[in-house]
């Protein structure tokens, strides 16, 4: 895994691996000038880390990330804060199973969501979805209320990731790595079904493929892949 430099952060935070992540999504066409957020579970119960406002997921840094309570207040690190940020605490709040939400604006997931389809599961980077992705349809501009984020994160329910549909996704995980290689995987999968429907679209058997892609479903495959993203990433400089 990528090693950064502590400098005099204090210990068990979730820095490295959110500036990691931020830098994952920037260079994988996740970026939406300054908007999306990558977000990790404070492991002593303070609130929500997270990437603060006004910075592109490719320029992000130690000093962009802020650790935040469930009322949005700035506990440490520097602001401001997300207007979003109920997004991810009130996900968080739901689903003690995960620490990890991104929220972006991924080009060919926002074009697929408003085609009104479901996303078909006939790739191994769309194995971790054969159990559907759902859509949050409400015309809702920014989540930035408590109440805004509770929906969100109940039509969220158990899934991977979730459709904001004319807005953007979420993905989460067990950790920040999961969690960004869910969204990642989750844009590869809607990139190919729309090329298949460009070209003539997707047969029967490939809309409901079983357990075909089974293998797809563990944190093992996902963590693979983000081995990689971050290979790939150093390599670049």
């Amino acid at each position: 895994m990528r090693t950064l430099a502590t400098d005099n952060r204090p210990p068990k935070t979730p820095f490295a691996d959110i500036v990691t992540g931020c830098h994952v999504l920037g260079t994988d066409d996740h970026g939406d000038p300054v908007w999306g957020h990558v977000s990790a579970r404070d492991p002593e119960g303070r609130g929500v880390w997270l990437k603060s406002g006004g910075r592109g997921f490719d320029e992000v840094s130690y000093e962009d990330i802020a650790l935040v309570d469930h009322d949005g207040a700035l506990v440490a690190g520097s602001g401001p804060p997300p207007r979003e940020y109920p997004l991810h605490t009130e996900v968080l709040r739901a689903r003690p199973d995960i620490d990890s939400v991104v929220h972006c604006h991924p080009p060919y997931s926002i074009a697929l969501a408003a085609t009104g389809q479901p996303l078909y599961a006939f790739s191994n980077g769309a194995g971790p979805f054969a159990g559907g992705v759902p859509r949050y349809e409400e015309p809702v501009g920014l989540v930035q209320t408590a109440e805004l984020g509770a929906a969100v994160a109940d039509r969220l329910g158990d899934a991977r990731a979730l459709f904001l549909v004319g807005h953007g996704i979420i993905a989460v995980g067990s950790t920040v790595a999961t969690a960004v290689t869910t969204a990642i995987l989750l844009e590869r999968a809607c990139r190919l079904q729309i090329l298949a429907a460009s070209a003539g679209g997707i047969t029967p058997e490939l809309r409901n493929p079983g357990k075909r892609y089974v293998h797809a479903e563990s944190d093992g495959y996902l963590l693979r892949t983000w081995d990689y993203l971050v290979r790939r990433l150093d390599a670049a400089g």
